[in-house]
């Protein structure tokens, strides 16, 4: 594919055996958003992070973000700095509720920005991938999320977050849906039409 894809994780950053960190050795070229080392939970911090990140790439880009990390690319393509070819939105995170423990809470959330989703339609062709076991989401919420934003909608089935805890690792069918950009078309909920780059 001749797109640069652009990962983008969830708050926690780079995660040794998390599906994106093997991905991005799968898709050579590809460029992961930086960790910050400073207002790691600000969300304008996060956006500002993406947003160089896009600004350094040369070419066609399609992104592929993670939990909050689709959060981010929301809030980024509120004011979008470029065009995007495609973004892959896998397993976002519900933040207008409580987390489990162990992730920031409400309140911090709140604090720092992240309340409420935006739920503007995306500017460019989005495929959001949901979970019906995701401890982060739950799965009609999710599917809310892909119509306010105006993507089609792949239904994951049972894959939690689609982290380490849940057994994740690689993601094979992630890399599948990375080659390929949704149709512009809603679908319908669990299906997707795609074509190839």
């Amino acid at each position: 594919m001749s797109a640069t894809v652009l990962f983008v994780p969830g708050l926690r950053d780079h995660v040794e055996d998390h599906w994106q960190t093997h991905a991005a050795r799968a898709f050579p070229g590809s460029v992961t958003v930086a960790p910050l080392t400073e207002y790691r939970l600000l969300r304008s911090a996060r956006v500002a992070a993406l947003d160089a990140a896009l600004r350094a790439i040369e070419g066609e880009v399609v992104i592929a973000a993670h939990s909050a990390g689709c959060l981010m690319v929301a809030q980024w393509a509120l004011a979008p700095t470029r065009s995007i070819r495609a973004a892959l939105l896998a397993t976002p995170a519900d933040v207008e509720h409580p987390l489990p423990p162990g992730y920031p809470s409400y309140e911090d959330l709140s604090a720092n920005g992240w309340l409420p989703i935006p739920r503007r339609p995306l500017p460019f062709p989005t495929l959001v991938v949901a979970s019906r076991s995701d401890p982060l989401a739950e799965f009609d919420r999710v599917a809310d999320m892909a119509h306010d934003w105006g993507a089609q909608l792949h239904d994951a089935g049972e894959v939690g977050h689609l982290n380490p805890p849940a057994g994740f690792g690689p993601w094979l069918d992630g890399h599948e849906l990375i080659k390929q950009r949704p149709s512009g078309e809603r679908t319908g909920h669990g299906r997707t039409d795609c074509a190839e780059y």
